[in-house]
């Protein structure tokens, strides 16, 4: 079925549909990554997003049950130069136009990638439409030039859980990494759920961590008469500075608790110190991008997601310390506080799929808990 993207600069895209017959409107990025559309389809930080992916063959080994990050694809919309419509893999159960057609994602194939991504490099990430029904040019570029900007977005209270769960399953997949938990001690860690990844959630357990998963909006004092030993801050989709109430929680559990905050997580913790964030011209989308550990001089091969970062010259270096940074561009991807139990990082160390140079960052909040 014929099916158009036009973005809100004008330029237009004809292809074929799969996956749902339908129209969607959201930001429009890339994600460099040959491997992991499943991954990065469930992964809630990309809710509101139409997601480019710059790998051209798309659908080559189907989808199976057990690599979601969430109970189903969160994006807005999906574009690829070839879709594959003949799955092969051991672990396949469906192929990804059927998964998306049952949860009502419209993706589109046969464009020019190459050319949209270098757009999105020159021009910034852009609002896009993407549509089967109304083909309408005039019609299409006045729909998207009526949605929302990403920019103000609180989207943490759009993907965050309903209620509260405990979550103790650790990763049996055939290529998870090994459970690591040398003392035997569990400890209590509580999440607040801004769009966490399930893989997160098996790396915290397979460490020993038995974890109870909050809503975002979960009042700081609520989360205290719980007394984890640590509080987890997660990932998720949106603008940080438009998440106000996680912003003032947070406020109120600094120094009262270790906490290791991941990507949304980072950049809240980084607002509820004082700091500042700021949006990207079209942001880091990948699994191979070099991040600096200023701590130790070496270097991390990271999977990224984010459209905002974090400004290092808005924090305190009396109380803050830089730890890591982007070798690409020089933004900041990581901080700690220098009297307190506190840590962050921009990118993702759970990794999945991608590079596991950092589950050492898992590691490190275990020692913490343990002090």
């Amino acid at each position: 079925m014929k099916a158009k993207l036009i973005l809100e600069n004008g330029t237009i895209f004809t292809g074929e549909s799969f996956g749902a017959s339908n129209e969607t409107t959201g930001e429009v990025v890339f994600n460099t990554s040959i491997t992991g559309y499943q991954e990065i389809l469930t992964d809630p930080s990309y809710n509101g997003q139409i997601v480019t992916m710059t790998y051209p063959l798309i659908g080559n080994y189907g989808v199976n049950g057990d690599d979601l990050e969430s109970v189903k694809p969160q994006v807005a919309g999906f574009i690829v130069k070839e879709y594959s419509t003949f799955p092969s893999n051991f672990r396949s159960t469906e192929s990804l136009g059927d998964w998306l057609a049952k949860h009502n994602i419209t993706g589109i194939q046969g464009i020019d990638t190459r050319m949209l991504t270098k757009m999105i490099r020159s021009v910034g990430a852009m609002r896009g439409i993407i549509s089967t029904e109304d083909l309408d040019d005039k019609s299409l570029l006045a729909k998207v030039k009526k949605s929302p900007h990403m920019a103000g977005l609180d989207l943490a209270s759009r993907v965050t859980t309903d209620k509260s769960y405990t979550w103790n399953k650790i990763d049996t997949t055939p290529f998870a990494l090994p459970a690591i938990n040398s003392s035997g001690k569990k400890w209590n860690v509580v999440v607040y759920d801004y769009g966490v990844k399930r893989n997160i959630l098996r790396r915290l357990t397979s460490y020993g961590c038995n974890l109870t998963v909050l809503p975002a909006q979960t009042p700081a004092d609520e989360l205290l008469k719980m007394n984890p030993d640590g509080i987890f801050l997660s990932n998720g989709p949106g603008d940080p500075a438009a998440v106000t109430y996680a912003i003032e929680n947070i406020k109120k559990l600094i120094g009262k608790k270790p906490i290791f905050g991941i990507c949304l997580g980072h950049q809240l913790l980084a607002l509820a110190l004082g700091g500042k964030t700021f949006k990207l011209k079209f942001g880091h989308r990948g699994a191979n991008h070099p991040v600096k550990n200023l701590k130790t001089g070496s270097i991390e091969i990271t999977s990224q997601n984010h459209g905002f970062a974090v400004d290092p010259d808005s924090l305190d270096p009396r109380s803050i310390e830089i730890t890591h940074t982007n070798l690409n561009d020089n933004t900041n991807e990581g901080f700690c506080h220098r009297s307190l139990p506190i840590f962050s990082v921009q990118y993702h160390p759970e990794a999945s799929p991608g590079p596991h140079d950092s589950d050492y960052l898992f590691a490190r909040f275990i020692e913490i808990l343990q002090r």
